[in-house]
C-alpha cells in the first residue's frame, strides 16, 4: 500500500511546432488505498497518464512518486506497481499458472514453493483454481480478465493500475466484474488507479474520480460531488447519463432568457450570475418535473419556471422512460420519468424546472456559477 502523488505531471509529444500536448499539469494524490478512477472521452489523455505512472511513457515535466520517492528515472520494473491492460496480454502458450508466476519468476528471490503459494491463494480469492492447468485460449473473456488481475495481485505491489480492463466484456459480465473488483480492491486495500470512458464505471467503482478533457484535470471529486457540484459544464454534460439539459441564454434583469423561453431568478441564484452577461441553464432529466398539460388538466401552467412542451419521443427503460420534450418556445429537453408511467409521443405537457435544482455556468468560461441547492450534510448522509 502508498501514497500515489501526480505533481504538475505534463506529456508533450514530439518538439517545436509539430508536438502534441497530451497531458496538461495534472495534480493529483492518491491517499494509501484508495480508488481513484481516471475518467474522460477517447483522446482525453487518462491512458497516457497511466502509462507515465507505470513507466512505459517519459514525462516531460512534473513529477510522480510512490510513498515519497521520486519515480521519473526509473524504469517499469523498477516501480512497485502491477498493471493489468485492456487486452489482457496473456500468454498463450503458458498454462494459468505459468501466466501469474511469470512476473514472480523474472522480479522476485521467491522460491517455487512460495511462488506456487502465492498463485494458489490468489486463484482461490478469484475463483479460477480449476482454471489454472488451462491455457487462456480455453478461457472465456472473464475468466481471461480473472487471471491477468491475478497476475498482478501475485506480486503484492504497493499500487496497481488498470487500463479499460473491462472494456471487452459483454454489458451483464462488465457489470459483475464491475463488482468483484470493487469487493477485491477492498479486501486487498491496495492503491488503485482505474482507467475508463464510461462514465457508469467512474460513478459506481471509485472513491473519487479525476475528470480529464483534452489533457487537462476538469475535476477531482467524490461520484456524488461531480454529480451534483460539477466545477463546469463539460463535467456535468459528461457524468449522468442521460446527459443534463442545457440552455443557452443571455441575463437580462435576473432572468434568463432564449428567444421567447424566460427563466426569472430569485435573489440567491440571480446575484451569482448578476456579471455574465451569457450563461448557460443547466437541469438534471431527473430534476424535471412533466405534468399534463392545462387543457387536459384543467388547470394553469404552476409559476414562471413552468413551461408547455409536446413530448417528442419517449424511450421506455423499464424502470423508467425517458422522455424527449421541445418546449413550445424553442429549447429541446430531456426528461426521465417513472418507468410505469403511461406516457405517449405527442402529448402536450407542462414541464417545471425547480429552481433548487439547477445548474448555471459562465457563457463563455464553462465555469459552474451556481450550482443546485445541497449541502454537506445530504451527500455525507447519501455516503452512508
Amino acid at each position: 500500500m502508498a501514497r500515489l502523488e501526480l505533481d504538475s505531471v505534463t506529456k508533450r509529444f514530439g518538439e517545436g511546432d509539430g508536438s502534441v500536448l497530451a497531458v496538461d499539469d495534472v495534480d493529483v494524490d492518491i491517499a494509501d488505498g484508495e480508488f481513484l478512477v481516471l475518467v474522460g472521452p477517447s483522446g482525453c489523455g487518462k491512458s497516457t497518464t497511466l502509462r507515465m505512472v507505470a513507466g512505459l511513457e517519459s514525462i516531460t515535466d512534473g513529477e510522480i512518486r510512490l510513498d515519497g520517492d521520486r519515480m521519473n528515472e526509473q524504469g517499469p520494473a523498477e516501480r512497485d506497481i502491477a498493471m493489468v491492460f485492456q487486452s489482457y496480454a496473456l500468454y498463450p502458450h503458458m498454462t494459468v499458472r505459468q501466466n501469474m508466476r511469470f512476473g514472480l519468476e523474472e522480479s522476485t528471490d521467491l522460491s517455487d514453493e512460495e511462488m506456487d503459494g502465492r498463485v494458489d491463494e490468489t486463484a482461490e480469492l478469484l475463483d479460477i483454481t480449476e482454471l489454472l492447468d488451462r491455457k487462456p485460449g480455453a478461457l472465456s473473456g472473464g475468466q481471461r480478465q480473472r487471471v491477468a488481475l491475478g497476475r498482478a495481485i501475485v506480486r503484492e505491489p504497493k499500487a496497481f493500475l488498470m487500463d479499460e480492463p473491462l472494456s471487452n466484456l459483454d454489458a451483464k459480465l462488465r457489470s459483475q466484474m464491475r463488482t468483484e473488483l470493487q469487493q477485491l480492491q477492498a479486501d486487498l486495500d491496495t492503491t488503485t488507479v482505474y482507467v475508463t470512458h464510461d462514465q457508469t464505471e467512474a460513478m459506481t467503482m471509485g472513491d473519487r474520480i479525476a475528470i480529464l478533457d483534452a489533457g487537462e484535470l476538469q475535476q477531482v471529486a467524490t461520484p456524488l460531488e461531480a454529480y451534483h457540484r460539477p466545477a463546469n459544464q463539460f463535467v456535468a454534460g459528461f457524468i449522468g447519463e442521460p446527459s443534463m439539459n442545457f440552455i443557452d441564454c443571455a441575463t437580462e434583469d435576473a432572468t434568463l432568457v432564449d428567444g421567447g423561453f424566460r427563466y426569472p431568478l430569485g435573489d440567491e441564484v440571480g446575484e451569482a450570475v448578476a456579471d455574465a452577461a451569457d450563461v448557460t441553464l443547466g437541469i438534471r432529466p431527473e430534476d424535471l418535473s412533466v405534468d399534463a398539460s392545462a387543457d387536459a388538466s384543467g388547470g394553469d401552467a404552476a409559476g414562471d419556471h413552468a413551461f408547455d412542451a409536446t413530448v417528442t419521443v419517449v424511450e421506455p427503460m423499464g424502470d423508467e422512460n425517458v422522455v424527449h420534450l421541445s418546449l413550445a418556445d424553442g429549447p429541446e429537453l430531456v426528461a426521465t420519468v417513472n418507468g410505469l408511467r403511461r406516457i405517449e409521443s405527442g402529448t402536450d405537457v407542462i414541464v417545471s424546472i425547480p429552481e433548487n435544482a439547477i445548474h448555471v455556468f459562465d457563457g463563455d468560461s464553462g465555469d459552474a456559477l451556481h450550482n443546485r441547492s445541497l449541502d454537506d450534510a445530504e451527500l455525507d448522509d447519501a455516503r452512508v
